[in-house]
């Protein structure tokens, strides 16, 4: 699976002392950093995945670097991709992972099948 461990390590040094279960997992070919059991970033070769408030995606996705998720042909409401690009500084990125917390308090958990 190929993600950037740089970037790997910088969303863990954001996310460890901001969350108290966060759990790393590899998936969709990159790492996925699963806190409180549920997904909220994900690392890849150059995009971070985010998922973040459904009702503020479109607003979000008028920023630099920011693209909704799709998979397949359906779109993956709440989850954004932003591309490393506008991801340089420790603010930045930041930025990112603080809301993809903050709606992670109130997210419903995944369906388990």
């Amino acid at each position: 699976m190929a993600f950037d461990e740089k970037m790997a390590d910088r969303v863990r040094e954001i996310i460890a002392p901001a969350a108290k279960k966060v759990e790393e997992k590899k998936m969709f070919g990159g790492l996925c950093f699963m806190v409180n059991d549920k997904m909220c970033v994900g690392v890849k070769a150059e995009t971070v995945m985010l998922r973040l408030d459904p009702a503020h995606v479109d607003t979000l996705l008028e920023e630099e670097g920011c693209t909704q998720m799709v998979m397949g042909d359906r779109i993956a409401k709440g989850y954004v991709f932003v591309d490393n690009t506008v991801l340089r500084t420790k603010k930045q990125l930041e930025h990112w992972i603080k809301m993809a917390l903050e709606y992670n308090k109130i997210a419903p958990p995944s369906k388990k099948k």
